[in-house]
């Protein structure tokens, strides 16, 4: 008897011991995955992920417990997108998101069934992403926030930082699709203002170099640097040509001012990816991306970098330190 217990004892606890890595197989396969599609590179998202898991986690998701994320990086090839999206399409992720109008443009197009929570900074209505900010409608929802809105403001804020210019360079990627709308936009600016405007383009680290050249023949009082995944990915380069060629420069975010630019103002893209994370947390619980209307950030940034300030020969105005939400000394 004693022995037919034993046996009995030691086939069930074999069998459990098959069927705890069974379970947990079952378990890791049932995890959600989120495909993560961004134009930039893996550099550039390290400052945001951390607010795009936060916004996750505020919605009981955490990677590598409950949720898997699958990266794809353009590095700023905008051509490898259709590939990197049809890629996350035919592994079945549960959503994809899609950081800059490229990669959700990208996304868009490899899948109409596939939720889709973009970050742009254009009007998605305009690029063709949404028919309607209140009611998305189809598989995509996300956050506006604005990056390439700000013109006016941007250009105020320069003149104020340089009161005696009167000549502003525009610099803009002409392969970034959006760069005609801030070209535009910050003509309209200068112009209002009563500012001459020169505008330079540049696609390449060379074009850039070129750009500055020319600054050195024509001297402009202050630069204007427009918005886009290239211009991210060169923000070293831009903002130590321009303090060595003592240009004052305004740029659309923080990572510039972080790499020595003078000053930069734009939407606070940690609260934005943090708000992309809290949609995707969202969607992963059953919501449907044509009920939820695209956010449009309300949460922006002026930051003046005091040292570059003190190299190009600037002194601060009192306006515009009490304006900023930080000052980097």
């Amino acid at each position: 008897m004693f022995d037919m217990r034993r046996r009995e004892f030691i086939r069930l606890l074999g069998g459990a011991v098959v069927a705890w890595p069974l379970a947990a197989h079952a378990q890791q396969a049932a995890m959600p995955v989120i495909g993560f599609l961004d134009s930039q590179s893996r550099t550039f998202a390290d400052a945001v992920l951390p607010a795009f898991r936060q916004g996750l986690k505020d919605n009981g998701y955490v990677e590598g417990e409950n949720v898997a994320i699958e990266y794809r990086w353009a590095e700023n090839q905008i051509d490898r997108l259709p590939a990197l999206a049809a890629d996350l399409v035919r592994r079945r992720v549960a959503l994809i998101v899609a950081g800059a109008p490229p990669a959700a443009l990208a996304a868009k197009a490899a899948t109409t069934t596939i939720p889709i929570v973009f970050g742009v900074g254009d009007d998605p209505v305009k690029i063709g992403l949404v028919t309607s900010l209140a009611r998305p409608g189809g598989n995509l929802t996300g956050i506006n926030f604005f990056s390439s809105e700000l013109a006016a403001k941007r250009m105020e804020l320069l003149r104020e930082m340089v009161p005696a210019a009167a000549r502003v360079a525009v610099l803009g990627d002409p392969t970034f699709t959006l760069t005609k709308f801030q070209v535009r936009d910050a003509e309209t600016a200068a112009r209002a203002m009563g500012l001459q405007i020169q505008v330079l383009n540049a696609s390449t680290s060379r074009e850039i170099n070129a750009a500055f050249a020319n600054f050195v023949r024509e001297r402009p009082d202050a630069l204007y640097v427009g918005t886009g995944p290239f211009f991210v990915s060169r923000r070293v380069q831009l903002t130590h040509l321009a303090t060595r060629h003592a240009v004052p420069a305004i740029y659309s975010g923080r990572q510039y001012t972080e790499a020595g630019g003078l000053m930069s103002y734009g939407t606070s893209l940690t609260d934005a990816y943090r708000q992309m994370g809290v949609y995707t947390g969202r969607i992963l619980k059953g919501a449907k991306p044509a009920d939820l209307p695209v956010i449009q950030s309300t949460k922006f940034e002026l930051i003046i970098n005091a040292e570059t300030a003190r190299m190009l020969g600037l002194s601060v105005p009192d306006k515009l330190l009490v304006a900023a939400d930080e000052v980097i000394e």
